[in-house]
């Protein structure tokens, strides 16, 4: 069951991170997007109007490159005339053209008005298969503007119409869309190792987290494996007692009250059984059902050891107690009277005969602290962490013998604890054992 739990929140923890990490991506890629292809619009212009210049520069306003003066440099295509793309500080400026925009790598096309190929405006030497390519790959779209791949490159195309026809230009955007492909490829190996560093981490935090759930669920199967022994006992009791009682029928009431007191007295164990039950299940909401109020609390220990002190002197054992006067403090005077009867009597039970027991209430540094400690067996260091744990004992033997169930010290700690202080013990076996109050 718990295998399935961590998987589950492993597997939730998991879709959660990734959704988070592609939608990340999505919005990193469809920004980048569209910033590289503004920039290829706007390059894509710049080139446009540069060649539509010098078209105008032309005879006519266009014609084919040869026309023109033998004014361009000898390493121009063969047969043409060099392209106006040339390096900066070479342009045609004789002839009203202006420089293209630097490191773009471009071309135009000339068509006339039925699509035919007038003039190739480009520094490159390609052949006409080239150019009647890349001139079908642009107008057998129904765009004016788009992108094509041809001979394993890149380009972005716009078409303008001229007064011979129309002017289509080129430009190589590659290298822009490489950063489109370069950018997935790294997310691709990002997302790939923050997964698997996730994935052990998410593990490592799911196996702690569902330790306190693991430890409640086996504190709970024991609490309740625990409660119904203890109240399988008094009820087999119940029941005995009740068979004897229906087997004599014909006896009297006063000649069969043995049986009758047992199972009063099984009732009454019950009673009290189920009532502490009850008391610590409800011990979570009683914070907003209890009155938390100022109270005097060094009157309500004295209250306390005034109902106690007829036990202890009927167990022979001996008492001290100092309290010091005056001490107030926020919260319910009923449970802390309740915290101080609870020890005691945890103290009479195991104080050794014509043992001591002492109780103290004083102010130690910002705190109220009260210390309940009795000579005795003591508790042994293994059983000193789980003392306050529900249905445990230390002797359970001793402990059925005087009545107890272990739920008296779990109904202690719950109260202190809601009281925001803490409660402690520290034992030495075979000397003494001492529990520690500490309060406000």
């Amino acid at each position: 069951m718990f295998k399935r739990l961590r998987n589950r929140f492993l597997l939730m923890n998991m879709v959660i991170i990734s959704i988070i990490m592609i939608v990340a991506f999505l919005t990193i890629y469809i920004i980048t997007n569209q910033n590289v292809h503004r920039d290829i619009n706007m390059k894509l212009q710049q080139v446009s109007e540069f060649y539509h210049k010098n078209g105008e520069g032309r005879p006519n306003g266009m014609g084919p490159l040869d026309e023109i003066p033998e004014t361009a440099p000898e390493e121009g295509i063969q047969g043409k005339a060099e392209a106006p793309f040339d390096s900066p500080g070479g342009p045609r400026g004789n002839k009203g053209l202006t420089q293209a925009p630097e490191l773009s790598v471009s071309f135009a096309l000339m068509t006339d008005k039925d699509g035919n190929l007038l003039e190739t405006d480009s520094r490159f030497d390609m052949d006409d298969e080239f150019y009647n390519e890349a001139l079908a790959q642009a107008t057998t779209s129904s765009s004016r503007e788009g992108e094509f791949t041809l001979d394993g490159t890149r380009w972005a195309y716009s078409i303008q119409n001229t007064p011979a026809g129309e002017m289509i230009v080129y430009l190589d955007v590659t290298a822009q869309l490489r950063i489109m492909t370069t950018l997935i490829y790294t997310f691709s190996i990002v997302a790939l190792g923050m997964l698997m560093v996730i994935y052990v981490t998410s593990r490592y935090f799911a196996n702690r987290s569902i330790a306190p759930v693991r430890e409640a669920f086996e504190k709970q199967k024991r609490f309740i494996a625990d409660a119904s022994h203890e109240l399988k006992t008094p009820l087999a009791v119940i029941n005995t007692n009740a068979d004897v009682l229906l087997a004599a029928g014909d006896e009297t009431i006063d000649s069969q009250a043995k049986w009758l007191h047992h199972i009063k007295s099984e009732t009454e164990r019950m009673k009290t059984l189920t009532n502490d039950l009850l008391y610590l299940t409800q011990m979570d909401d009683a914070v907003e059902h209890v009155m938390y109020v100022p109270f005097d609390l060094s009157e309500a220990v004295e209250s306390v050891i005034l109902t106690m002190e007829a036990v202890i002197f009927e167990k022979d054992l001996n008492f001290s107690y100092e309290i010091e006067p005056g001490l107030k403090l926020t919260g319910s005077s009923e449970q802390m009277k309740q915290v101080i009867m609870i020890l005691l009597d945890n103290a009479i039970k195991y104080t050794n005969p014509k043992g001591n027991i002492q109780l103290e209430l004083k102010k130690h540094h910002n705190h109220l602290r009260l210390t309940v400690s009795n000579t005795g067996e003591g508790i042994a260091p293994e059983h000193v962490g789980r003392i306050f744990d529900r249905f445990y004992r230390a002797d359970a033997s001793r402990t059925r013998k005087s009545g107890g169930y272990g739920l008296g010290l779990a109904i202690a700690k719950s109260i202190v604890e809601q009281h925001k202080g803490k409660i402690e013990v520290k034992s030495v076996p075979q000397e003494t054992t001492s529990f520690y109050v500490q309060l406000g």
